[in-house]
């Protein structure tokens, strides 16, 4: 949901740690002088302040789904004369209304409903009760799509996380269906799911998010706010965006997102993102609540290589991320004495644990970073960046102040991910 970022983890004895895309700051050293001197730090992937999940789940954005009637959106809107489209040729093989008409039976709307506890109350919304342990009550509402004839589904995962019960609501169909979830990645937030029908299902074609250039036109269809098959238009505004978003279960770190103005919000989550071909290059997944015209969706270059995997439910490799091993703290002026330098540029060594790639490369506590390959470092977060910058397996030349001495050592990236001695 729409918070700042947070990753708090513990680390033997040192408390209030956070690990920023694999260095880690500390507000807290062993040494006594140094006790009140360090606080926490945050770096890493861009934040987006009031950046939320496009479901509604829990009626967190204060929309009660409860009190408007499905299929509303074929409701007139009294101020729809104010309302300008976009310059999209109205007629032709590629418009949006042909768009439309022809992905729209593919689209599907997601509802999601949890058991009560045995107080009575939901046990994702405890302030929600007045129902009876057992009940199941709706939990959110979101979007997707049908992407193979057999009715499998891909959606994000945030928008059926928890759920008991998951209903899909197909057009032509007078009753939703029960969906079987197939397997899911929380990392990735994605997720597929299988409706059982009679006949076959109308279905969706992925298309390449590779080929889409910033400034393209694209159409996003889904239910925002409950409002049925929704239609939106916009252009691609970017690549390669990077986000962070906390939730109940932890922080998804986003990356390669394409950003775009197409109007998403919530209940549009896990809905298509389409080209002007009709096929789909995006899953709609977050909005900026607090500016207009910046969504972003998941590419399907992502999405593409893993569903095989997920209509499997098997286990989806974590991609890489590039770590040493350290926590830091920037240096003030009432260190300088303690650590025998003569500036506060750089950043000194809080922690290092045996068997990290830091620590085999000589780094040690109270050590101070002043540059890394060669480029001097003035912070904790030009550190943070360049570690970021770097490859696992890449090596990494750093020069380090000890005692008032400097000295260089060399120390190779490893994979946070697929570490086994270095706990966060």
């Amino acid at each position: 949901m729409n918070e700042d970022m947070k990753d708090m983890n513990d680390m033997n004895d040192i408390n209030d740690m956070i690990e920023v895309k694999g260095i880690k700051v500390d507000n807290k050293i062993g040494n006594p002088k140094f006790k009140s001197m360090f606080a926490a730090f945050m770096a890493g992937a861009v934040v987006i302040g009031g950046l939320m999940f496009t479901s509604d789940k829990l009626n967190l954005f204060g929309f009660d789904t409860a009190s408007t009637p499905s299929g509303i959106a074929a409701t007139a809107n009294s101020n729809a004369a104010n309302v300008q489209t976009a310059s999209l040729s109205p007629t032709g093989n590629n418009s949006v209304s042909a768009i439309a008409k022809s992905a729209s039976p593919a689209i599907v709307k997601i509802e999601t409903k949890v058991k009560q506890t045995n107080t009575g109350q939901n046990r994702r919304n405890p302030f929600q009760q007045g129902t009876q342990s057992g009940d199941t009550i709706e939990n959110g509402i979101g979007s997707g799509f049908i992407f193979d004839s057999n009715g499998y589904i891909l959606t994000n995962e945030h928008v059926i996380d928890g759920a008991d019960e998951i209903s899909v609501y197909v057009q032509g169909y007078d009753t939703p269906f029960t969906a079987k979830l197939l397997g899911s990645s929380y990392d990735l937030d994605l997720a597929v799911l299988q409706i059982q029908g009679d006949k076959e299902f109308p279905a969706l074609k992925i298309g390449s998010s590779d080929n889409t250039e910033v400034g393209d036109w694209l159409v996003a269809i889904g239910n925002p706010y409950d409002f049925d098959y929704s239609v939106t238009t916009g252009v691609l505004s970017a690549k390669e965006r990077e986000i962070s978003i906390d939730d109940t279960q932890g922080t998804r770190n986003y990356k390669h997102l394409l950003q775009t103005d197409t109007a998403i919000n919530p209940g549009n989550s896990g809905g298509p993102l389409l080209n002007l071909n009709g096929e789909v290059i995006g899953i709609n997944t977050a909005v900026n609540s607090e500016a207009q015209g910046i969504g972003f969706a998941i590419p399907s270059s992502t999405f593409s290589s893993v569903v095989d995997k997920l209509k499997n439910n098997e286990t989806i490799p974590k991609e890489p991320a590039p770590y040493i091993g350290v926590a830091l703290q920037n240096i003030t002026d009432d260190m300088l004495s303690d650590l025998k330098i003569n500036s506060t540029k750089g950043a000194v060594v809080a922690e290092v644990e045996h068997g990290t790639p830091a620590f085999e490369g000589g780094i040690r506590q109270y050590d101070v970073i002043l540059s890394i390959n060669g480029k001097a470092s003035s912070s904790t977060e030009d550190i943070t960046k360049a570690v970021q910058a770097a490859s696992v397996g890449d090596e990494l030349k750093i020069t380090i102040s000890r005692d008032g001495q400097e000295k260089d050592v060399t120390v190779k990236v490893g994979d946070k991910n697929a570490a086994t001695s270095y706990q966060s």
